[in-house]
């Protein structure tokens, strides 16, 4: 069992350092998140201020208020 466990793990470093090899040799060209993942994360995040900027400010939503002290019972109709 030894020594085709010692093989699987040499085929295993072969392969990675291949691909290591291949891609140390390619021009790297720089994908749609390189170019523009900080931008477009910025942008998430001013959309995200806005619109829960008006949210707490414009909507007119109560947050949260207890109404207890401001609704008093009815009579009792018999």
């Amino acid at each position: 069992m030894f020594p085709v466990a010692r093989a699987a793990l040499n085929l295993t470093a072969r392969g990675i350092q291949r691909t290591a090899v291949r891609q140390a040799h390619r021009k790297y060209e720089p994908n749609f998140h390189d170019k523009y993942g900080n931008l477009v994360l910025l942008g998430g995040a001013v959309v995200f201020t806005a619109v829960w900027g008006y949210v707490f400010t414009q909507a007119g939503i109560e947050w949260g208020l207890s109404p207890v002290g401001r609704i008093t019972p009815k009579e009792w109709r018999e």
